[in-house]
């Protein structure tokens, strides 16, 4: 379980939001709400370790991530806003460079086999500067089926899709959720998952 307690966020000398504390158990998810520049992104950020917070503790599995940040690393996926693709690569290879980074094995058919259920058939070697916004998503979202991890931190991860694309994430992360993992995300949307909890900043 990832525990937040007494979080204090600030950009510049503006406090963002302070004295935030939340828990997020196995199976769950939250919803994190709030007007353009509220910190939805630097509370995710700071979740996954990439911005420090003023003050507060974060701990997973009843430790504090500073004392093994490792482990909270290797537990977490986290997908920004933006999609970080390299775009002289193709969906694939960008696939195989994300794995390789953390050191993680790569099945090749198991990458295919993810561009595909999020419709990039006839895109996987093409490269990725050549793709549309959606389809950048999609490649970027595909890393929620080869990357193991327990806990998922995604920013505005609708953004960019169709309908049908939408529909099939939403179906990911709920089984995600009914394998025991959780999912902390922003979004603007109404979405179509189980009842979660909604943190508004």
């Amino acid at each position: 379980m990832l525990a937040v307690a007494q979080l204090t966020c600030q950009r510049g000398a503006r406090t963002l939001f302070s004295g935030l504390s939340f828990t997020l158990p196995e199976g769950q998810w939250i919803q994190i709400q709030g007007p353009n520049g509220a910190g939805k992104t630097t509370l995710l950020r700071v979740l996954a370790g990439l911005v420090q917070p003023r003050e507060g503790t974060l701990t997973w599995q009843g430790q504090d991530v500073q004392e093994c940040r490792a482990e909270w690393q290797r537990a977490l996926l986290y997908l920004g806003h933006h999609a970080a693709l390299k775009e002289e690569l193709t969906p694939l290879e960008n696939l195989r460079f994300s794995l390789g980074l953390e050191a993680f094995p790569v099945d090749e058919a198991a990458l295919m086999e993810a561009l595909h259920r999020f419709g990039l058939q006839e895109r996987e070697h093409l490269p990725v500067r050549y793709l549309s916004a959606g389809q950048r998503r999609r490649v970027l979202l595909a890393r929620l089926l080869i990357r193991p991890a327990q806990v998922w931190i995604l920013d505005e991860p609708y953004t960019a899709l169709d309908t049908h694309a939408t529909q099939f994430l939403s179906t990911v992360i709920e089984d995600h959720l009914e394998r025991g993992g959780s999912a902390i995300l922003t979004s603007h949307q109404t979405l179509g998952l189980r009842p979660g909890m909604s943190i508004a900043l």
